[in-house]
């Protein structure tokens, strides 16, 4: 039996002869939280439609849950579109009925599950609430909560934290936790780098419909550069020539003197940088050392991409 929730192997698609995705391939691990990560535009969403089976790959195989095609097993996926899929006049617990419905489900027991969870989100109040009277927030928890009444193996999630504010981000990312410690394997595409590193065993990033990176977040962090920030009454030129820097940006700090942020080269040492900084005699009124971000890293792979490209 596979190991992998899904798996990709060279799968390209294109539309009207414009390639959308490009020769892709990667393994979703079972139980575990995978983001798949790019820019708008790069392929994320042509790829979902692909895996859930609603449209047919140009080239290659896809296999969802043991299956060659997603539709298949499509009660056993529970998918969370870009575009919620809630009628506005429904009631969360109508809207519960019928999602569950569509999965096989009998009556009242997808209401009864969806009632559970809202009140795990402190949402019982809303369960017989028209969805055009709740909140952003709100309406988002109950179209995901719909996603997953079927206890779905695989949940599939676009963009979901599109438009929620932070308080409800933080919501969002505990209920995605909760399906993963129960045993589901969570896909969910974004661009926001900052949920996936918080989120996610592994990540593949995408940039043009191809494929830029597939490793842990650790490892993609790893490609790029480590940063040190100087600021004080010192000019780039300094700033550039201390041992292990490779590139200066700068601009001038709230205290009126400068701000460099300075990127090292691979294995060099920031302390070494600021030891030589004193030796020198520069005049630094602080410093900081950043390990690269996965926003960092995808920003290094992405404009590689790019570049390739041109």
């Amino acid at each position: 039996m596979s190991e992998a929730a899904l798996r990709l192997d060279h799968v390209s698609k294109s539309y009207g002869g414009a390639p959308a995705v490009r020769d892709l391939s990667f393994e979703a691990p079972k139980g575990r939280i995978f983001g798949f990560l790019g820019p708008n535009g790069a392929g994320k969403t042509s790829t979902l439609r692909m895996v859930l089976g609603l449209v047919a790959p140009s080239s290659g195989t896809i296999e969802v849950l043991g299956a060659d095609d997603g539709r298949k097993v499509r009660d056993r996926i529970g998918f969370l579109p870009e575009e919620r899929g809630l009628y506005r006049r429904m009631t969360p617990a109508q809207a519960f009925d019928f999602f569950g419905a569509l999965k096989g489900m009998k009556g009242g027991v997808a209401r009864k599950r969806g009632l559970t969870m809202l009140e795990d989100q402190g949402l019982a109040h809303a369960f017989h609430r028209p969805v055009k009277a709740l909140s952003k927030g709100m309406a988002q928890k109950v179209a995901l909560i719909s996603s997953l009444v079927h206890e779905p193996e695989l949940v599939v999630l676009d963009e979901p934290f599109s438009g929620l504010d932070p308080v409800n981000q933080q919501s969002l990312e505990r209920l995605i936790r909760g399906l993963a410690d129960r045993g589901a394997t969570v896909v969910f595409s974004t661009h926001v780098m900052a949920h996936a590193e918080r989120l996610c065993d592994k990540v593949v990033l995408i940039a043009r419909g191809s494929k830029v990176f597939d490793g842990t977040v650790s490892e993609a962090r790893a490609a790029a550069p480590q940063r040190l920030v100087l600021e004080g009454d010192l000019l780039s030129d300094a700033v550039s020539a201390l041992p292990g820097v490779e590139r200066v940006a700068s601009e001038r700090s709230d205290s009126g003197g400068w701000r460099h942020v300075a990127d090292l080269s691979k294995g060099a040492s920031a302390n070494a940088a600021v030891k030589e900084a004193f030796l020198r005699g520069l005049d630094v009124t602080r410093f900081e050392s950043r390990e690269p971000s996965l926003h960092d890293a995808f920003i290094v792979l992405t404009q590689d991409q790019e570049a390739k490209a041109q």
